[in-house]
């Protein structure tokens, strides 16, 4: 699989029409793999609540777009405010931005995205674990 502007361009589109309005391309070799590897497709308005992975880190690359990677501490109070922008590191005039971020296991945090046909690549260890009822924050 190539990852160009047309793959790019056709999960923005699945994402716009997706009520969640974001939308993630598995990149796992087969279902056997037990990585998680993934480019996910997020619109400005798509909800990500606060959360945790309480067993691995999180690896957040921007491809494209901008977006907020806010982090949390244990009481909910936001501790950090990461901007990530595709290309920041080329010049792109946006001052204080990174391309991305490794995010600690067990750190609460949430992802806002700032500009439409905003895509991540995403990357954590072992195979999925959907989040537990105590790993979503609901403040």
């Amino acid at each position: 699989m190539v990852i160009d502007r047309q793959l790019l361009d056709d999960l923005t589109a699945q994402a716009q029409a997706s009520p969640r309005l974001r939308m993630n391309l598995d990149l796992r070799n087969s279902d056997a793999d037990s990585s998680q590897r993934m480019l996910n497709a997020i619109e400005p308005g798509s909800v990500v609540p606060i959360h945790r992975h309480r067993t691995t880190s999180e690896v957040v690359v921007m491809l494209r777009g901008r977006a907020v990677q806010y982090l949390y501490d244990e009481q909910g109070r936001e501790t950090d405010a990461v901007l990530l922008a595709a290309g920041a590191l080329d010049g792109e005039g946006v001052p204080g931005a990174v391309p991305g971020m490794t995010i600690a296991k067990g750190q609460w945090h949430k992802l806002v995205p700032l500009e439409s046909g905003t895509v991540i690549f995403e990357a954590k260890d072992g195979a999925f674990v959907p989040l537990a009822a105590d790993d979503v924050w609901l403040g």
